[in-house]
Order: structure tokens, then sequence, then C-alpha cells
């Protein structure tokens, strides 16, 4: 496979993924607001993630350069159990799903894995954790679809699942009209390894 060039850069971040079954719980929920605003921009549900650290635009070899760290992380890593609920947004620009669950877990793991990105030396901006997945933006001057599309997923709490594995999610490296597509990276099952006494705190960033 050709290397890209050392020029080329990538949109990362780092996420757990519900499970195909609750995302489709979830659709079937939001019919009634797919319906109602077709102006949004929808999120494809293959991109609904829960982010647990939003990297930014960096180097394709640098985001090369997390995945081992980042895998022997997650081998010491436990599955979390956690839920959809609900809706909301933010600044009526943003529609989202809520979590629930075990959201100390989920703090302690994004928690880890920030760290991790730390200790390889890549800055990102460390915004506070919010668990949420992000399902729709409102176009310029809409400032009443996000609020009524929320309104639909009143009352809606998702089935619980085990998290399965943590995502290293980039977009295209080559640029290309519309929205920004974004697939795995790499992805690693959590806790799936008896060599968790590999430390948590030992980092491999070599190349």
């Amino acid at each position: 496979m050709t290397e890209p060039p050392r020029t080329a850069t990538q949109h990362a971040f780092i996420a757990l993924a519900p499970p195909d079954d609750a995302k489709s719980e979830l659709a079937h929920a939001l019919s009634p607001a797919y319906a109602a605003h077709p102006g949004l921009r929808w999120n494809r549900i293959e991109d609904w993630h829960i982010t647990l650290a939003f990297l930014g635009e960096l180097p394709v070899q640098v985001v090369q350069r997390l995945r081992s760290p980042l895998a022997d992380l997650a081998a010491a890593r436990p599955s979390l159990e956690l839920a959809l609920l609900g809706g909301g947004h933010f600044d009526e620009r943003v529609l989202w799903s809520g979590i629930k669950g075990d959201i100390d877990k989920l703090h302690e793991l994004a928690q880890a894995v920030r760290a991790r990105v730390r200790d390889c030396g890549v800055a990102f901006a460390e915004r506070p954790l919010r668990p949420h997945l992000t399902l729709a933006r409102a176009r310029r001057y809409d400032n009443a679809s996000v609020t009524a599309a929320a309104a639909c997923l009143d009352g809606f709490t998702g089935r619980p699942w085990q998290t399965e594995h943590l995502h290293l999610v980039g977009s295209a490296v080559s640029g290309h009209p519309g929205p920004r597509r974004y697939q795995d990276i790499d992805a690693w099952t959590l806790g799936h390894s008896s060599k968790a006494s590999r430390s948590e705190t030992a980092t491999d960033c070599s190349a």
C-alpha cells in the first residue's frame, strides 16, 4: 500500500460506538423527526459515536503512532454498560441523544485515553466530556428545528448494551466535496487481554 505523503493530514477522534441494534432502536425513535425536519443536516448512523477525545486535524503519521498505545490501553480497560437516553440540544444548533449507565467509568476511560494521547506528545483541545451522540446540526438561520426534533425523543430510553471496542476514527485523507466522512482507522476489544499487567502507564509511541 502506498504511504500517504508526510504533509497529509486528517481529522481524528477516539470514541466508543453503540452496537447496530441500539442505533437502529434510536433511528426508529427518530423517524418522526426525520420526516418533520428533512432540512436538518442529519449525521449518518454509521457516524454515531460517543467521543472520548477529539484530536482535530493531525498529520497522518502522528495518528498512526497512537495505534499501539491505544491497543494496550483498551486491553487493560473493562467493558462498560451504557444505554441511549432521550434527546437534547446545544444552543438550539446541535441535536443529540444522551447516555446513561456506567457514566463514572466512562469518564475514567476518557481520562485514561486523554492521558495516553498526551503521553504520546499529541496536543489537542481538552473539552469537558459531555457523553452524547451527535445526531444533527441546524442549517443557518434555522433556530427551531433542533429543539422540535429533540422533543421527539422525550421519554426515549434505549436498551442497555455493553461497549465492545475502543475506536480510533479518522476522516478521509484526501479532500472531497460535501460533508466530511469518517471511518475506523483501527478498533480494539476492551478488556480482551489477560496481560492487563502491561500497565496503563507503559506507552510506546514509536512510529
